[in-house]
């Protein structure tokens, strides 16, 4: 029987797509690794439990006992300035001020601060006295960690350095071996270790002009401030930006063809940018899945940028995140040396 024309160019597209790892990848790879991710971080969860924080006044360890045993809130006694801070910190939500009069402050602009305000309300107004003792006082946070913006930024910086590195070195590496420039290199007196540790040098360099562009765009159009200081924030941005060309190196150091290059730097770029923090935060995943990532070196950069620009961190503070950052980079460059393909 003559086969059909239309059933031999079906076929030529089916085993087309199969032998495209990339293709694979954007069809099936990537939206089954979004359902999962989003899945997983934005799942029906158990309403959460809001704190508040007493300071020191009138019945304070008796306001304390009758909002802790509210099934919506956590209360605990501290000093005022304290307290103060953690408020504007986001770590409470509400402060209360045993009276007379009775004071709560606390910021109008975040919900769950409104929810916690009611709640306590709720609580009061059953108490002797009632509400008629209670004066609610609005305290706005100030500076940087209130918007979405400032925990946005660092995740971004984060993310185009990740992107930048696994695709810039990436790419070039295998366009390299597949254009027979690799096979004239390896005829030079030239290292293979310093022909790799070039990349992590020029990647450091662009790094240093993407963290202060994109700092800059943050500050001018958002008014985005670093807390702990600018040189703290760069200079933990480019350790990450060296560790994530690492990475991208041995990503690339197999790959005979672009089309299986691109699959693996797709898979590897798209699960850490999905799972690493960048545009909301790890603490929505379950507690057995954020166990994991917090290894991720995507993760730990996001977490020491954001550690530094919203709460004033210091480079010496972030020692377990400069750990995961430089295991990665490290063990990355030494299996990447080990195992380069020149052709």
């Amino acid at each position: 029987m003559k086969p059909s024309p239309m059933r031999l160019l079906f076929l030529l597209r089916v085993r087309s797509l199969l032998r495209e790892p990339w293709a694979l990848f954007w069809t099936f790879g990537l939206p089954l690794l979004l359902s999962l991710s989003l899945g997983f971080a934005f799942r029906d969860k158990a309403p959460s439990v809001l704190s508040v924080a007493v300071t020191d006044g009138l019945d304070a360890e008796g306001i304390t006992a009758r909002l802790d045993a509210s099934p919506d809130l956590s209360a605990e006694r501290l000093p005022p300035a304290e307290a103060m801070k953690a408020l504007k910190q986001g770590r409470v939500m509400l402060v209360v001020e045993p009276g007379p009069p009775l004071r709560l402050n606390v910021d109008p602009l975040q919900q769950d601060g409104r929810i916690a305000r009611l709640a306590t309300l709720n609580v009061l107004e059953r108490s002797p006295g009632g509400a008629e003792q209670v004066v609610v006082k609005d305290s706005p946070r100030e500076g940087t960690g209130r918007r979405y913006v400032d925990f946005l930024i660092p995740g971004v910086v984060g993310f185009a350095l990740m992107s930048s590195a696994i695709w810039g070195v990436g790419s070039v590496l295998v366009q390299l071996r597949t254009g027979k420039m690799l096979k004239r290199m390896v005829a030079t007196p030239m290292k293979r270790g310093s022909f790799l540790f070039s990349f992590l040098v020029w990647r450091g360099a662009l790094g240093l002009v993407e963290i202060l562009v994109l700092l800059g765009f943050a500050r001018l159009v958002f008014g985005v401030r670093v807390s702990g200081g600018v040189l703290a924030f760069t200079a933990f941005g480019l350790l990450g930006a060296v560790c994530l060309a690492g990475v991208a190196v041995l990503v690339a150091s197999r790959a005979r063809n672009l089309e299986t290059a691109n699959g693996v730097m797709s898979v590897t770029s798209m699960s850490m940018g999905l799972l690493s923090g960048v545009f909301f935060s790890v603490s929505h995943f379950p507690a057995w899945l954020q166990g994991l990532v917090q290894w991720l070196p995507l993760n730990a950069l996001n977490h020491g940028l954001r550690g530094i620009l919203l709460d004033g961190a210091g480079l010496l503070s972030l020692g377990k995140d400069l750990l995961v950052l430089g295991a990665w980079g490290l063990a990355s460059f030494l299996a990447a040396r080990r195992t380069f393909l020149w052709t």
